[in-house]
């Protein structure tokens, strides 16, 4: 086993699949965030009961899906989450160190690489890994530390559409977060493929279709975390924005 962990196909295929936890956490995610999107069209943007309860009647979409992220089992998820982030993260540089060096290191002129005939992103997965790590601290700070960590203070939780307008309601962070999401874009693109060739789906049909699945995979999950994000610009600026919402951003 300890054999199998050290070797470059042990490293790949656990690599592997790290990422497909992670994809999966992200469309629950942005599913869920997708929500506050249909609230909006359904006219229960901003519903919160005055209750304390999870899963109260007449809560939006969005605030039942962030009720959902605050049941045992999620909170129980949240640490397993964070290690697979950090496995991916840290197996990623590590691939990537070995690589070089196993292709002579940095001036490594002479010898063929695959990664010249492949994609920019391909090429470039720990720069975009990079970004992605650094939005992410900065993600964390605007929802996860006002939401779940303050539960597990034993503080309230804010009112999640009032985070949802705070956040993307000032221009230049939509702004720095559609760059962010089009980093997971282009990471993803690559990274679906990749999970399944690592495990020896790597023949040329196969590896043409994954290809195009991963472009519609890697687009839907992108589309869920813009359409939300674009949706609670419009919501902060708009004329039926609520009072407190309002008051909240400043205008």
């Amino acid at each position: 086993m300890a054999n199998f962990l050290t070797s470059s196909i042990g490293r790949k295929f656990i690599q592997s699949i790290s990422g497909a936890f992670l994809i999966l956490f992200l469309i629950l995610h942005g599913t869920i965030n997708f929500f506050s999107v249909i609230d909006s069209f359904n006219g229960t943007f901003g519903k919160v009961a005055a209750d304390a309860e999870l899963f109260s009647k007449g809560d939006g979409l969005f605030q039942l899906g962030c009720d959902f992220m605050s049941t045992p089992i999620i909170d129980i998820m949240v640490p397993i989450l964070a290690l697979g982030f950090l496995v991916h993260i840290g197996y990623g540089i590590y691939l990537t160190v070995v690589n070089v060096k196993a292709r002579g290191g940095v001036k490594r002129y002479e010898v063929a690489s695959k990664a010249n005939a492949d994609s920019w992103s391909a090429k470039n997965m720990v720069v975009l890994g990079i970004i992605i790590l650094g939005f992410l601290a900065f993600h964390l700070c605007h929802f996860w530390a006002k939401m779940q960590l303050r539960e597990f203070m034993g503080a309230e939780a804010e009112n999640p559409y009032a985070l949802l307008l705070q956040t993307f309601g000032q221009w230049w962070i939509l702004a720095l977060y559609i760059i962010w999401f089009v980093a997971v874009w282009l990471h993803l693109n690559h990274g679906f493929w990749s999970m399944f060739q690592s495990i020896g789906w790597n023949n040329k049909i196969w590896l043409k279709r994954l290809r195009i699945i991963g472009i519609i995979v890697s687009t839907l999950i992108v589309f869920l975390f813009v359409g939300t994000a674009c949706n609670a610009f419009i919501e902060a600026h708009c004329a039926t924005a609520s009072d407190v919402y309002v008051t909240a951003l400043g205008f």
